[in-house]
């Protein structure tokens, strides 16, 4: 038994109608393999944007989620590793003057704005990636165990920052950069774990 034309039309009708009521209740829609927020996108006005400009920066958004979760384990790796061995003051007693001095500059400069979400609490939320790895160079004792050198910890580190700048001023990684960041973020979780 075969379908009628108008039996067909309608059954994708019911569906069309269907997936635009889920769209309206705030569904997640996916697109190019990243879910969406429907209201989120509202709220920002991606709709108004350029779609091929809109597409280029969803394809680098999952890159971006993956470098930003892989910095902050970073930095909570050093600051659980250091609050253990060296207590509650290991930010002064740890970490070059240098560091803090910067770090907690660009924290009063944020405060300013009051309006405005911290990027976090803590001055080490305030650091760049090439200050991270010279926390855990200067404390080397304390990070040994999870490294096999600290040239290959920098490596790593070094190499996904240079990526991670590539998206933070909205410029698009070809696929070998993320292949590698992918590859490098298994060998740093392989070795130091979770």
């Amino acid at each position: 038994m075969s379908a009628e034309p108008d039996d067909l039309y309608k059954f994708v009708f019911r569906g069309l109608l269907a997936e635009e009521a889920l769209d309206r209740a705030g569904r997640h829609a996916r697109q190019h393999g990243i879910a969406i927020d429907a209201e989120l996108a509202a709220t920002l006005s991606i709709d108004l944007l350029d779609d091929e400009l809109v597409s280029s920066a969803r394809s680098m958004a999952t890159v971006y989620t993956a470098i930003a979760a892989f910095e902050n384990s970073v930095r909570s790796l050093i600051t659980t590793v250091l609050l253990e061995q060296e207590g509650e003051d290991w930010w002064d007693r740890c970490v070059s003057e240098k560091i803090r001095t910067r770090s907690e500059s660009k924290q009063k400069e944020e405060e300013k704005f009051r309006w405005h979400t911290p990027r976090g609490q803590d001055p080490i939320y305030y650091t760049l990636m090439a200050d991270l790895v010279s926390i855990i160079r200067q404390n080397w004792s304390h990070f040994e165990a999870y490294f096999p050198s600290i040239e290959w910890a920098a490596s790593i580190m070094d190499t996904i920052e240079r990526s991670r700048n590539v998206i933070m001023h909205s410029g698009l990684l070809q696929r070998p950069d993320v292949e590698r960041i992918g590859i490098l973020i298994r060998d740093w979780i392989k070795q130091v774990g979770a």
